[in-house]
């Protein structure tokens, strides 16, 4: 196989979902993988390398970041780690959705500022951030994960602009409804007493069915060891068609016409 980048990755919420996925995928196409969680256990085996690690953690990325560097450093990096948030945009507790931004979108630039001097050093590399179609589009009772997706969108585009003089290429993969933990972990933040709380719980519910009823995380990692085999990989890729099919609904459909289909669903 040829590694255009090299054949060191390194990839954050990689105990679980796609994360885990990805490693899996990557390790049995021969690359030296370097998986990052909080709950990794610091083992190598099967061409995987477990890192403890902690996003929202400064000193626990850094750690990491020196780890690698002692080992020649690498070529990819893959964004992965995230959690889910669900709330009414009135009533979400603020500290829950800082929660979330800290993860899904202070994580990434922490870890992005830390390594990516990696990759200018060796004379480029591939960064990939793991979005969502939720990045397009605001879901009634989700817009706070929502926002941490938008603002990824917004930065996965400004830095593979300004990276590419560097050689450092940059790709944001969006998947849809995902069978992984982010359903049964998802924070349903709805203060006692909320008018929206019923609405709430029945949009987590559908969305969570959405989720268990959709795409295997391993369907996701082919796609994104696709990205790898890349020289200039596209800005965004959408996993599944259905998901690719509501993004070009999004582009062209009236803003109302959007709006009352996104509604519709979460009613």
């Amino acid at each position: 196989m040829k590694y255009l980048y090299g054949n060191a990755i390194f990839i954050t919420g990689a105990s679980s979902g796609i994360g885990l996925a990805t490693a899996r995928a990557f390790a049995e196409a021969g690359y030296k993988v370097y998986a990052a969680a909080r709950s990794c256990e610091e083992t190598a085996r099967g061409g995987i390398t477990g890192i403890r690690m902690d996003v929202t953690d400064e000193a626990s990325v850094a750690r990491a970041k020196d780890f690698m560097a002692a080992r020649g450093g690498v070529g990819i990096i893959l964004n992965c780690a995230g959690v889910g948030i669900a709330g009414a945009a009135e009533d979400a507790l603020e500290e829950d959705v800082r929660r979330a931004f800290e993860v899904n979108y202070f994580g990434v630039l922490r870890v992005n500022r830390m390594f990516i001097p990696m990759l200018r050093e060796r004379g480029g590399g591939l960064v990939l951030i793991v979005s969502s179609v939720a990045g397009q589009m605001p879901l009634p009772y989700h817009v706070h994960y929502c926002g941490t997706k938008y603002a990824l969108d917004c930065y996965a585009e400004a830095l593979r602009m300004e990276a590419r003089q560097f050689g450092v290429r940059v790709s944001l993969i969006q998947p849809g409804g995902t069978k992984t933990k982010i359903t049964e972990s998802r924070r349903v933040a709805v203060p006692e007493g909320s008018p929206y709380a019923e609405d709430c719980a029945i949009a987590a519910l559908r969305l969570g069915h959405t989720e268990q009823t959709g795409d295997s995380p391993e369907r996701v990692a082919r796609a994104i060891l696709k990205l790898a085999e890349k020289q200039n990989p596209p800005v965004r890729v959408t996993i599944g068609a259905l998901n690719q099919i509501s993004m070009l609904l999004r582009r062209i459909s009236p803003a109302r016409a959007f709006e009352f289909m996104l509604q519709r669903m979460f009613d």
